[in-house]
């Protein structure tokens, strides 16, 4: 798989996307991530890459010919199946839109800075458009990262064990169960009694009825319910 990121702050990718379980991905050659710098295909001699908002409106709007130009030389290269801006006002992001994008061959992930970016782009250029929550911050590189990761994890060999992401939660549309590692006993707390008891079967069982119990009380509103206090 190969994610490329557009970016007017690619310094802010940079260690997100180089450690852990990406990192650890990226050198394993299971996904090729390329952060490209907008400046490169900035207008006139200071490598513009934004400009005042017609209107009148505060703050300053990111102009379409860097971000045109760069897809084309990108899309010249290899073709994409997605190219995705994240945007506050775009669908808000799910596991399954994970699990969907870590089946894709080649993505594109625009990051919008400043005011925002001009709609052109939007009408015509991106494909689609995702948000990472109800709020907003200074630029689209963190929302890019945690996209990016939320996808690589899920890619076969990302993860020591690729069981792990089985039990991750919203993967069957609950939570996680809680979990528990040693000791068994710390300051008189407790790990519940069938944790120990070697059974696979009552040990299934109640973290099934953990995480039904969990979502519930946490987060009815998957399981199509209203939360009561």
């Amino acid at each position: 798989m190969r994610i490329d990121i557009l970016t007017v702050v690619p310094e802010l990718l940079e260690s997100p996307l180089g450690c852990s379980i990406v990192g650890r991905a990226r050198k394993k050659g299971l996904v090729e991530i390329q952060v490209h710098n907008l400046r490169e295909y900035g207008t006139g001699p200071r490598k513009n890459v934004d400009d005042y908002s017609y209107g009148g409106d505060a703050g300053m709007v990111m102009t379409i010919e860097p971000v045109y130009r760069m897809l084309e030389a990108l899309k010249a290269r290899r073709s994409y199946d997605e190219v995705i801006y994240l945007s506050p006002d775009g669908e808000r992001l799910t596991q399954a839109i994970s699990n969907e994008l870590s089946l894709k061959e080649n993505i594109i992930l625009l990051c919008g800075h400043y005011k925002g970016i001009d709609q052109r782009i939007r009408d015509h250029l991106v494909t689609r458009e995702i948000s990472v929550g109800d709020y907003v911050v200074s630029g689209g590189e963190i929302p890019a990262a945690l996209l990016a990761d939320s996808i690589v994890r899920l890619i076969p060999g990302a993860l020591t064990d690729e069981t792990s992401a089985l039990s991750d939660s919203f993967q069957d549309g609950l939570l996680s169960p809680p979990v528990y590692t040693r000791p068994a006993e710390f300051n008189g707390w407790k790990v519940p009694d069938v944790l120990l008891s070697g059974n696979p079967k009552r040990i299934r069982d109640w973290q099934e009825e953990q995480a039904l119990s969990r979502t519930k009380k946490l987060r009815p509103e998957l399981l199509g319910e209203e939360k009561t206090e």
